[in-house]
């Protein structure tokens, strides 16, 4: 049996609504963050050796990665029709956002809630990265309705969680990306989308504007 193993407001989110959108059986386990310093607890860092969200359990294999289990259960649960094959039109803009997501995006956001923890002003160089990457996010909705293009694909699983659920940790203002705004809107409007947030994150609100 396939099990997403959750921490709360992490980016295992998008694992449980990658399983929603391709309508597979799948055992979903919440872990609470530690009170004292916000962590994952101990039994879910002893999941893996990176003690770390994602993780997910497939009878004897144990993968940790948003992106690799994203491709892992695309490919064998999902006949990988959330993943655009080499013949497609959206291939390669489907890859770049696949890991953009965790590869830049992510990471310059991680940069940032680090120097919030320590009440220190983020490095010139992760601001500049920063604003250049959300003015490209903005930039890509108004080409296309999705990131891998005309339809939603694993790049969108990726990209969700640093657009919504990662703005509680590091607040940034959608006021001036209509773009971005109309493109949560439609996220949130997907039965998927709801039941996983239902499902990972009960009783809070998702982050869609």
């Amino acid at each position: 049996m396939l099990t997403v193993h959750h921490l709360r407001l992490s980016q295992s989110e998008r694992i449980v609504w990658l399983c929603e959108e391709l309508g597979i059986e799948y055992k979903l386990k919440n872990y609470l963050r530690r009170e004292d310093n916000n962590l994952a607890p101990d039994d879910y860092k002893a999941l893996h050796p990176m003690g770390i969200a994602p993780v997910i359990t497939d009878g004897d294999l144990v993968l940790g990665e948003s992106g690799a289990i994203c491709e892992y259960i695309d490919a064998r649960y999902g006949n990988s029709r959330l993943s655009p094959g080499p013949d497609h039109p959206d291939f390669a803009d489907h890859l770049f956002w696949l890991h953009f997501a965790n590869g830049t995006f992510m990471a310059t956001g991680m940069c940032e809630i680090a120097c919030a923890y320590t009440d220190a002003p983020p490095p010139a160089f992760v601001i500049d990265r920063s604003q250049r990457g959300w003015k490209h996010v903005e930039a890509r909705l108004g080409e296309a309705e999705f990131f891998g293009g005309g339809q939603l694909t694993t790049a969108d699983i990726m990209m969700g969680f640093a657009l919504t659920t990662m703005r509680a940790f590091v607040e940034h203002s959608l006021d001036d990306s209509p773009n971005l705004r109309a493109y949560l809107q439609r996220i949130g409007a997907r039965p998927a989308y709801q039941r996983a947030m239902a499902k990972c994150e009960p009783g809070m609100t998702p982050k869609l504007d």
